[in-house]
């Protein structure tokens, strides 16, 4: 609470100086009142939900839209806030260097024309993070891209040759709040006939009765070789409270046999084979392992138990940090890793072929997209939900549809 009180007094003073440039540009009374009217109902929506925020229930719904809101807000106050206290500094300066050098006008670094010029530069750069938060909240979250990318491997059995896998992943349905997209999106994966589909864990935010809703549409997921999942650090109640730890584990069962009613296969530090025209490649599945203070429950030393170091591999974990930290350095080639968790923080810039860029990318080297490293693959799915922040800007939710290619076959 001590450090809510601080951040709305920080909130308060950036929103009074921020006031100085809408004023100079907006003599309006009525736009005047506006301004104040939108920033001091940020900031009670806000008090009003943290005063009866359950912390059992996570950071969603009305909570998760009050501070949206008001880092909206507060990103447009402190950019304001800036840009005039720049002003401000300037203006100083230039009245002190008037006094040294004895100008008697003891204004005359004070310009109203170049006052002005600074408020509508200040206005219009905090008004690009502001309406970005707010259209990826109204729009973004649910604004699906299919992604597709053609993989070649040397030693892909012939088989599988042209082997088409979809993978979804941190779908969080604990936060979802339309049906109809929600069930536009599973349409979306279904429509790209893979013949594999891959879920890369984090199906839920916090508890298992968060899915409830949900488990029918994604139970229409489908594909001839099968639906397969794993589990994400979210989906084993860590960050709820609980009465016991006999109720945590409880959650925990009840959500992987819900996922087997959907008709997932869940792999839990354990392996399966696709097979084709005789031939095989081995599908590995991992807990979750996280770099830091992330659950650490994957053991892939388990979980590739009966495969080959000759076999064609694809693993699935859940944090690529674990692939950079472990995966690429086991003594078995891991030819395709699929993992998630980023969200490529719902935020940021992408332009193919110019510009990938999230706050992210100084967590985590790895956040979006392909890479490649030691000769084995990795895909790094955007997300198909959200989770903290109810939208999505730049970093659109993802459906990623992977084709395995043999080298040398046409």
């Amino acid at each position: 609470m001590s450090r809510f009180i601080i951040l709305a007094i920080l909130y308060v003073v950036l929103s009074v100086y921020g006031f100085q440039a809408f004023r100079t540009l907006f003599k309006s009374p009525l736009m005047q009142w506006a301004y104040i009217v939108l920033f001091l109902g940020a900031l009670i929506f806000l008090t009003i939900k943290v005063m009866t925020y359950d912390p059992g229930s996570g950071f969603k719904g009305t909570a998760a839209i009050a501070g949206t809101i008001f880092a909206a807000f507060f990103l447009l106050a402190l950019v304001l806030g800036f840009f005039l206290l720049l002003e401000d500094v300037v203006r100083v300066l230039g009245y002190g260097y008037n006094k040294i050098v004895g100008v008697s006008d003891a204004d005359a670094g004070y310009f109203p024309s170049r006052r002005k010029f600074i408020s509508g530069i200040a206005l219009g750069l905090a008004a690009l993070p502001f309406g970005a938060l707010l259209y990826g909240m109204y729009r973004g979250k649910y604004n699906y891209q299919v992604l597709k990318y053609e993989l070649e491997f040397d030693d892909l059995p012939d088989a599988f040759h042209n082997y088409q896998i979809t993978q979804i992943s941190d779908v969080h349905s604990g936060s979802f709040d339309d049906y109809q997209k929600v069930e536009y999106g599973v349409n979306l994966v279904n429509e790209q006939k893979s013949d594999v589909i891959f879920f890369t864990g984090d199906i839920v935010n916090n508890r298992s009765e968060e899915l409830e809703p949900w488990k029918e549409v994604f139970s229409r997921l489908d594909a001839k070789d099968g639906v397969y999942s794993i589990l994400g650090n979210h989906d084993y109640g860590d960050y709820a409270v609980w009465d016991t730890e006999e109720e945590k584990a409880q959650n925990l069962e009840e959500l992987k046999a819900m996922q087997k009613e959907m008709g997932f296969d869940l792999l839990l530090n354990s392996n399966r084979f696709l097979e084709k025209d005789g031939k095989k490649i081995a599908l590995v599945g991992v807990e979750n392992w996280g770099r830091g203070g992330f659950k650490k429950a994957g053991d892939l030393q388990k979980a590739k138990e009966g495969v080959s170091k000759e076999d064609f591999k694809i693993l699935l974990s859940h944090d690529p940090s674990h692939w950079e930290d472990v995966v690429i350095h086991d003594d078995y080639h891991f030819h395709l890793t699929l993992s998630g968790h980023t969200h490529g923080m719902q935020f940021g810039v992408e332009i193919p072929g110019w510009v990938k860029w999230s706050p992210v990318k100084w967590r985590y080297k790895y956040w979006a997209g392909i890479y490649k490293e030691m000769e084995q693959f990795i895909n790094v799915n955007r997300g198909f939900g959200f989770i903290g922040y109810p939208g999505r800007f730049g970093i659109w939710p993802e459906i990623s549809v992977i084709t395995l290619k043999k080298k040398g076959l046409a």
